[in-house]
């Protein structure tokens, strides 16, 4: 056997545990994590901080580094995160209908575990214990397979985590690091049948359609976000501005940043300047239409027909003149990933129109689409943010981590 498929069958022997461990051992085994992470953030920043170095020598890009870094503050929030996701209703075991057919039987349908969940990822470190802890509470075992950018902080985050599983009387096998990040590991995750139930990818463009394009195990995709924020004619101005502002440079890294801004031409000649004037504040690159160039001058890079599909990921924006309510709308269906979109307006039907005909995981009315996001949406936590049309769209919480189970009672029916 290779060293994956060990570890496979490992994590399928631990999930046939943890499948009936109960909610209350799960929970004591999430707080032990929760403590063992935050005795032990010394040595996990400090491992974190070996990653970083290796990372700027060879030329990562801000963006990128501001994803791989941690700090204390970030990691009190993936403390916090495991606290809450310990707090969470459990899934597992839950009957979501019953009911009881002409010949007696009582049908009903009950909520089951995944089984082994394999996660293939990026430099994002805290992915790494997000993803374990929402497994572990629905009752899945996972293996992780990150970037080699982050692997000793993931080394470090997963020796805790398996250390604390072990001493609340659950099997350290629960939770697996892949420690080969060479691309021949992914391709062989990916075709680890028999041993993964599914496998989620959580990261850029390429990795996810790589995996979507190749992989023999069922997957659950994640998207890429080129996420839009459209100013209506009836848009508050300033809020508009402040929207922008915060969907595109609180965190440009992350796949819910805004990547393109959408301008009706009624409202441009008075926006444009009112976004430019914060988004300068960081130094954003504006990258526009020629209407957007002749507002704002020569400081609008012109933009390329790629630049409207682009997750940048960095302090750069695509922005665009649109004529009309109709117009935003076509665009954003046409040029969005389905991840996240927005329109500031005041206008109620159109507010109602836009949430009605904008196909994405999350749609808002006069909000960033920084909101997107499984701790803002009271999940405590996500596996990742889903654009498929499956069972799980949107931010994954427990709940999309489970299947079904048809349970049926009888008292000596036969067919």
């Amino acid at each position: 056997m290779t060293i994956l498929e060990t570890q496979g069958l490992a994590a399928k022997h631990a999930e046939r545990v943890l499948a009936v461990a109960g909610t209350a051992k799960k929970n004591a085994a999430l707080e032990a994590i929760a403590e063992a992470l935050y005795q032990n953030q010394g040595y996990i920043l400090a491992e974190n901080e070996k990653d970083l170095a290796a990372a700027m020598a060879s030329g990562m890009k801000q963006s990128l580094l501001d994803r791989l870094a941690l700090s204390a503050q970030r990691m009190d929030g993936i403390v916090e995160g495991v606290r809450q996701v310990a707090a969470l209703p459990d899934p597992i075991g839950q009957v979501t209908e019953m009911s009881t057919r002409p010949n007696g039987l009582i049908i009903g349908k009950r909520r089951v575990p995944l089984g082994v969940i394999g996660i293939i990822y990026e430099a994002r470190p805290n992915v790494t214990v997000d993803a374990a802890a929402l497994c572990l509470k629905s009752g899945n075992a996972v293996i992780l397979r990150g970037g080699k950018e982050a692997f000793r902080s993931n080394k470090a985050f997963v020796a805790v985590m398996r250390d604390a599983l072990e001493s609340a009387g659950l099997p350290r096998d629960c939770v697996a690091l892949v420690e080969d990040t060479s691309r021949e590991s992914a391709n062989e995750l990916m075709g680890l049948t028999g041993y993964l139930d599914v496998l989620i990818p959580r990261g850029g463009a390429g990795l996810i359609r790589a995996v979507v394009e190749n992989a023999k195990v069922p997957v659950i995709e994640t998207g890429v976000g080129v996420c839009h924020v459209y100013v209506d004619a009836k848009a508050d101005l300033d809020m508009a501005a402040r929207i922008i502002y915060n969907a595109k440079t609180s965190r440009p890294s992350v796949c819910n940043a805004a990547e393109c801004l959408l301008v009706h031409a009624d409202v441009a000649a008075d926006f444009l300047p009112k976004a430019k004037a914060l988004l300068d504040q960081k130094h954003v690159e504006l990258r526009g239409c020629p209407r957007t160039a002749a507002i704002l001058g020569e400081c609008v890079v012109p933009a390329q027909e790629s630049d409207w599909d682009t997750e940048y990921g960095d302090y750069i924006l695509a922005v665009k003149v649109v004529d009309s309510f109709d117009g935003a709308l076509d665009f954003i269906n046409t040029h969005g990933s389905g991840h996240s979109e927005a329109i500031v307006t005041e206008d109620y039907s159109a507010a109602q129109s836009f949430l009605d005909r904008v196909d994405a995981a999350a749609v808002y009315v006069n909000a960033s689409t920084r909101f997107t996001d499984g701790f803002e949406f009271g999940l405590g936590a996500e596996i990742g943010i889903s654009t498929q049309k499956m069972h799980a769209r949107g931010p994954m919480g427990l709940t999309e981590l489970t299947s079904s189970k048809y349970i049926i009672y009888g008292n000596g029916q036969v067919r």
